[in-house]
């Protein structure tokens, strides 16, 4: 077992893939895109300091495959900032999103499209 598995916490899968997110915020609109995405949260780069804590209104376009075509399902839930992190290299912070009202639904569609491009960068490895 790697030693990233074995501290792991979270109990739902991660897929590290970038998904177009809308976070809106008191002080404006921030669009961004997410470096990993999980059912219950997610993890992103912003532009300005957002302080822990905060609720936020979320909109994400999560890719989807349908009768053989791209498209994307719109996603719209409420988040709280569960961690910010500055990036000493740049005027940025990590973000730490956990998606704290969302519709079953929704929460689904997001986990079955993480298992399903898990389980498809699996089958590319081997």
């Amino acid at each position: 077992m790697s030693q990233k598995s074995s501290q792991e916490r979270r109990r739902d899968p991660r897929l590290y893939n970038n998904v177009p997110l809308k976070i809106f915020h008191d002080d404006g609109d921030i669009v961004t895109q997410t470096a990993n995405i999980s059912r219950s949260g997610a993890y992103c780069r912003v532009e300005k300091y957002i302080e822990p804590m905060t609720k936020l209104k979320i909109n994400l376009l999560l890719p989807i495959k349908k009768n053989g075509k791209s498209t994307s399902k719109k996603i719209t839930c409420q988040g709280a900032i569960v961690r910010t992190e500055k990036i000493l290299a740049d005027n940025a912070y990590n973000i730490a999103i956990f998606f704290n009202d969302i519709s079953q639904r929704d929460a689904e569609s997001i986990a079955d499209y993480v298992s399903s491009s898990l389980e498809q960068d699996h089958k590319q490895k081997l």
